[in-house]
């Protein structure tokens, strides 16, 4: 079975790049801000594949609530060549600050070439121009390319709608739930299942380069770690222990693999070297610890731990050492997980009769809830460390859903999955 994330062989080209104005900016770093309006016609060229890959874009950037994409049967002007700089009047009658104009076009050798150009409205320019290149097949990665490019220069941050998302699928009776491993797009299209449901499995994770992912299942009746490689379709089991293994996650250089290991009803976290595959332990206290996640510079695992009488969060040094709680925010803390830039941990909260997500910095200081379900929990990171995904039990645990909310705590988002859905783990940009 080969169910790799393919590589999209694409040829990029900047055609024009002039300085961003001030009028065709977005700080993400605002708590509250205001969508960009920004026009996007069906791109020219194919009939069929120049509309598609423009709705993607659409979806895409109205999906990450700094951009409000115009109904397009509100435009007053018609794109016919996308070379030739557009009426920007008849554009700043609908309030459009951007403009995205597109063409899409087969190859001979049956590769389809993208060609699309950011205009800024009111500063009377164009910002940003590329040719991106692949097999046709492969149409919504170039949606998911443009979409990129288009947040990162007004953003200045990269995007990430080119990413992959592995989670639980859920689904059959009440009584007889299968959960079965899959992934899917970012936005939730082209599911794929790795397995089908004849054993449980739990908190999946993909390692830096998104060809391997780690699992808890239940193979062989007993809780344990398993690695499944993409590219094989082989599934291993990460170490021959005689306990159970579980919430396994990757190190950043992808060469190990932190978990929880069960010992005398003790739980406690270990390190294994994939190379290896030689082991470190590196708590030894009585209490329950578990849920390990590597900072991005791999120098230090945070942790959740009752050592001091609640569940709470603790981070240490890589080998162990200088274990310290940083969750004061009252409740219960569990389940943090590092941003990919390194200033924010984020974490599931338990308090007053529910489970919210939260951020605060890697010190513990500024703590805050950013999400208001009834159960929230399990949260993950975008690979630009400002978006988070995260499972919502409905109240009354009527199914489980997949939601995203930005690391500000708005544009709080349902993620399209195909049925019930948990578990979900972000994967790094595709290359």
């Amino acid at each position: 079975m080969r169910i790799t994330i393919p590589a999209l062989a694409v040829l990029c080209s900047i055609v024009l790049v002039t300085p961003v104005s001030a009028s065709l900016q977005v700080d993400v770093n605002q708590g509250n801000i205001q969508p960009l309006p920004i026009a996007i016609p069906d791109f020219l060229g194919d009939p069929a594949a120049g509309p598609n890959v423009a709705k993607v874009v659409r979806a895409d950037l109205d999906r990450s609530g700094l951009f409000k994409p115009l109904n397009p049967k509100s435009f007053i002007d018609q794109i016919t060549n996308i070379n030739v700089e557009p009426n920007y009047a008849n554009w700043r009658v609908i309030n459009a600050q951007g403009l995205v104009t597109g063409q899409a076009i087969a190859q001979p050798d049956g590769r389809l070439r993208v060609d699309f150009r950011l205009w800024d409205v009111y500063g009377g320019s164009q910002m940003l121009g590329l040719t991106i290149s692949a097999a046709s097949g492969d149409w919504r990665r170039i949606a998911h390319k443009i979409s990129d490019a288009i947040y990162e220069r007004v953003t200045g941050e990269k995007g990430y709608f080119d990413t992959r998302i592995v989670l639980i699928s859920e689904g059959g009776p009440a009584k007889n739930r299968k959960k079965k491993l899959a992934v899917m797009d970012e936005d939730g299209a082209n599911p794929t299942f790795l397995t089908q449901g004849a054993y449980m499995v739990l908190t999946p994770r993909f390692n830096p380069t998104a060809q391997m992912i780690a699992y808890m299942s239940y193979i062989q009746g007993k809780p344990r770690v398993y690695l499944f490689d993409m590219e094989s379709g082989r599934q291993e089991m990460l170490g021959n222990f005689p306990n159970m293994t579980f919430s396994p996650r990757f190190s950043p250089d992808g060469n190990k693999v932190a978990m929880t290991l069960e010992t005398g009803g003790n739980s406690d976290i270990y390190v294994m070297d994939l190379r290896t595959r030689a082991y470190t332990r590196l708590t030894f206290d009585t209490a329950i610890d578990t849920s390990p996640s590597f900072s991005p510079d791999g120098r230090q695992i945070a942790f959740e731990s009752d050592r001091g009488g609640s569940q709470q969060i603790y981070v240490m040094n890589v080998d162990g050492s200088n274990a310290h709680r940083i969750s004061y925010g009252g409740g219960k803390s569990g389940t943090p997980v590092w941003s990919p830039r390194g200033d924010l941990i984020a974490f599931t909260r338990q308090g007053g009769g529910a489970f919210h997500i939260g951020v605060m910095r890697a010190d513990g200081s500024g703590e805050r809830i950013v999400s208001s379900g009834w159960e929230d929990e399990g949260p993950t990171w975008a690979p630009n460390g400002r978006v988070l995904m995260f499972t919502r039990t409905l109240q009354g645990g009527r199914g489980s859903q997949i939601w995203s909310v930005d690391a500000t705590g708005r544009n709080e988002r349902r993620v399209q999955t195909p049925g019930d859905a948990s578990d979900p783990a972000w994967s790094p940009l595709i290359q």
